[in-house]
């Protein structure tokens, strides 16, 4: 992976550009109407990672009757990975992995078997998966928790085969096809507990994400 390394003084003025800016430009094939139950910042929280989440599913062939184990459950993609799979795919059955203070979450939103990844190695657990879906970075581990033949997903590159990993295609039409899951309640968008940032803290923003203990998604708003 290519790193592109920025000054601070020309992050602060890019921030400072952005505070000023009241409107933008998109295709429209990019857009999708926001969940009328959701407020702008929970909305802003969901196409990337809603849509790679989703794309992995198309990619893997996913299907109702199957099992699933999500390694990273409680991160952005993770946590829309699991539930997709409990209500859009109609999973047989969710394993997922996080930290001890964050198994409770994921029973919340749909995890039948928790794994404390701090305690456990889930390679080493007899149980095996029609998909595991990677994405925290651990494919070679994965290959060892799957069925014969089954396969793995993983959105952490190099993404070494024969696991599946892609680029993703970002479409509206995806966002306006489970819009109807967030209005319902089923599909809800998780976010860390640092969640609004202003612009000025985007620098600790990434900080934080690259410690890799956020919750789910960290959204910087503009709006004070």
């Amino acid at each position: 992976m290519k790193y592109m390394v920025i000054s601070t003084r020309k992050v602060c003025r890019i921030l400072r550009f952005l505070e000023l800016c009241q409107s933008t430009v998109a295709e429209e094939k990019l857009l999708a109407h926001k969940p009328s139950n959701l407020s702008f910042i929970e909305a802003a929280s969901i196409p990337l990672a809603l849509e790679t989440a989703l794309e992995g599913f198309e990619h893997a062939q996913f299907s109702a009757g199957k099992s699933i184990l999500v390694l990273g459950g409680a991160g952005g993609v993770g946590s829309y990975a699991i539930q997709l799979a409990k209500h859009v795919y109609k999973a047989s059955k969710i394993t997922a992995t996080a930290s001890t203070g964050k198994l409770e979450l994921l029973r919340e939103i749909g995890v039948d078997f928790p794994i404390d990844y701090t305690k456990y190695n889930f390679e080493d657990l007899p149980e095996k998966y029609d998909l595991v879906y990677d994405a925290v970075g651990q494919t070679d581990r994965a290959f060892k928790a799957i069925k014969e033949g089954e396969k793995v997903v993983t959105i952490v590159p190099p993404g070494y085969p024969p696991a599946i990993f892609f680029a993703l295609t970002s479409k509206g039409s995806n966002l306006e096809k489970l819009r109807p899951y967030f209005e319902s309640g089923q599909v809800k968008p998780i976010l860390d507990a640092k969640t609004p940032l202003p612009f000025s803290q985007l620098i600790e923003a990434i900080s934080y994400l690259e410690t890799s203990r956020a919750t789910g998604k960290v959204v910087v708003y503009p709006i004070p």
